[in-house]
């Protein structure tokens, strides 16, 4: 992958998804930025170039035999590396990790699963890491679905706590942009 790549997708977060504004996050604490990566990463070039800067980041983690996403932002990032690793001859499953266990149907925490093997080793696709909280959560979520976390890929950290908690937890983390990517 060229820099070219990488540089195309920073440029379109920083126009699409980036704002300077005072918002409360999921955690409960006030930021002085908001960044929405859905905005990004649900066009089409966003999806493609996303798809591309991810797959090859997760050549830098422990091997793997499908990536997951936390709904809502972490499953067009599974779905475009899936879509992108069939590309290149792969085949990577997608995953997606609901927050809340359904209420009806197969009330499943974990779509996908059945092309797991029993304690098939997953990388976790985030798109923003805040506190870390709600991957551990999906770390969890997965682990009973027979999954195991081998690492988590964010696309954006923003620098407040959550690459410790998850380092904390025994788990790699890389993530491709930071919050000195948008606020200098």
């Amino acid at each position: 992958m060229s820099s070219a790549v990488r540089d195309r997708l920073l440029d379109l977060l920083r126009e699409r998804s980036f704002e300077r504004k005072r918002v409360i996050l999921a955690s409960g604490k006030e930021s002085d930025f908001f960044i929405d990566c859905k905005q990004t990463i649900l066009t089409a070039e966003g999806h493609a170039l996303v798809g591309e800067v991810m797959f090859e980041a997760l050549t830098q983690l422990p091997p793997h035999q499908a990536v997951a996403g936390v709904a809502l932002g972490g499953c067009p990032l599974a779905s475009a590396v899936s879509l992108i690793s069939h590309q290149h001859g792969r085949g990577i499953p997608a995953l997606y990790v609901r927050k809340e266990r359904k209420d009806h149907g197969s009330a499943k925490l974990v779509e996908g699963d059945k092309a797991l093997a029993p304690n098939a080793p997953v990388v976790l696709l985030e798109d923003v890491i805040t506190t870390g909280g709600s991957s551990l959560k999906a770390v969890e979520a997965l682990a009973h679905a027979g999954a195991r976390v081998v690492g988590i890929l964010a696309l954006v950290d923003r620098l407040e706590g959550g690459r410790e908690a998850i380092e904390q937890a025994k788990l790699p983390l890389i993530a491709l942009f930071s919050r000195t990517d948008f606020m200098g």
